[in-house]
């Protein structure tokens, strides 16, 4: 796969809206899957898909400790990846709303 493939499996997976919100749920700590199925609204096959996927495309990483798995960020890149993405678009919204006031 090449580096070009992989960046665009990393962007995928992050492009919806389920997986973002996991992904910025573990921004601050390592959860246990019952911690992240309190902040979905959906089953535990449909979290275990979106989990999948995250770790698939090397976003997340999981440990097993004791009967609970815990999944955390594999790398502060990630954590950094999300916070230039949400200053974009916060620039991006003010910039739109700048323009409407122009009008």
């Amino acid at each position: 796969m090449t580096q070009e493939e992989l960046s665009v499996r990393v962007f995928k997976a992050l492009g919806h809206p389920i997986r973002y919100k996991i992904v910025k749920f573990l921004l601050d700590e390592p959860k246990c899957v019952c911690k992240l199925n309190e902040n979905v609204d959906f089953s535990q096959s449909n979290l275990s898909q979106h989990l999948k996927i995250l770790k698939n495309a090397g976003i997340l990483t999981s440990e097993k400790i004791g009967l609970n798995i815990f999944y955390k960020i594999s790398s502060e890149d990630i954590a950094n990846l999300l916070r230039i993405s949400d200053e974009f678009v916060m620039n991006l919204v003010k910039k739109m709303n700048e323009n409407i006031d122009n009008i």
